[in-house]
């Protein structure tokens, strides 16, 4: 049996909301979904879809697990995240071979946008 990678899935307490910010950001259309669930992309895509799963309760503690999004350019792609309804967290990370910033969708889930070099 083969183990294949399928999906991340999000707990949110707006579906909806998050799933917009992110369709707008990696330009990934909804795909069929459950009653009150976002599915960004299908079974089967290329890439794995993200699944928005409703809860009850507001994260709390730091996620150890998270998303790096690779950009062109990393100023650009700060300004579309605030202006889809992210936020930056104010960390950077310079590194030789690119640049790290540390961004939070509108429900503060963390994830890096990402600009190499090379």
């Amino acid at each position: 049996m083969a183990n294949v990678w399928s999906g991340v899935t999000v707990d949110c307490l707006d579906p909806e909301r998050v799933a917009r910010f992110w369709s707008a950001l990696l330009g990934r259309a909804p795909g069929p979904s459950e009653d009150g669930w976002v599915y960004l992309g299908e079974r089967g895509d290329p890439q794995p879809r993200l699944v928005f799963q409703p809860v009850a309760e507001p994260a709390n503690g730091k996620v150890r697990i998270h998303l790096d999004v690779a950009v062109d350019d990393i100023d650009e792609a700060t300004a579309e995240v605030v202006r889809l309804g992210g936020r930056a967290t104010g960390e950077r990370h310079d590194y030789d071979s690119g640049v790290v910033v540390v961004m939070t969708d509108p429900e503060d889930h963390a994830f890096c946008l990402v600009q190499y070099y090379e």
